[in-house]
């Protein structure tokens, strides 16, 4: 019996210690409710040099603001697991239409640069999540800068 209940032992922890190598599971509903309910990313600061409205390009639009968390403002490259950059996407008339977001999560994604990447309607429905191509492919021709479009920081 005890030997029995050694081996069930072993083999637990054999798949414990099996699902911890495994890449982080990241979901977009969850990221939402963290930056908007458990931490606010409005009251985060932004990148130095970019702060406030800033002018654009598409796929984001004519302007935004971007937001990002304590990690995220660690200075240099690449940027630590859990920092996460909020873009507010707005129209020329200043009508949000998207908030997109970036998010390290150390071994999601290797080939660029661990972040996981999400793209919210204003009302936080998930659009996209994961590891869109048109975002990876885009953010790739900043990948000495971890990926990060607006800010040498």
């Amino acid at each position: 019996m005890k030997q029995a209940a050694l081996i069930a032992l072993i083999l637990i922890t054999t798949a414990v210690l099996g699902m911890a190598r495994e890449k982080p599971q990241v979901d977009g509903d969850f990221l939402w409710k963290r930056i908007t309910a458990l931490s606010p990313y409005m009251q985060w600061d932004q990148f130095p040099g970019h702060q406030g409205m800033q002018s654009g390009r598409a796929p984001h639009g004519p302007l935004h603001k971007v937001y990002v968390n304590r990690p995220g403002l660690r200075p240099g490259h690449p940027k630590p697991d859990g920092a996460i950059i909020v873009k507010e996407n707005y129209t020329a008339d200043q009508r949000l239409a998207a908030v997109t977001v970036m998010y390290k999560v150390k071994g999601y994604n290797p080939g660029a640069g661990d972040w996981f990447w999400a793209k919210y309607a204003p009302d936080g429905t998930v659009q996209k999540q994961g590891k869109p191509a048109g975002c990876i492919n885009c953010h790739m021709t900043r990948a000495r800068q971890d990926f990060i479009m607006v800010s040498d920081y």
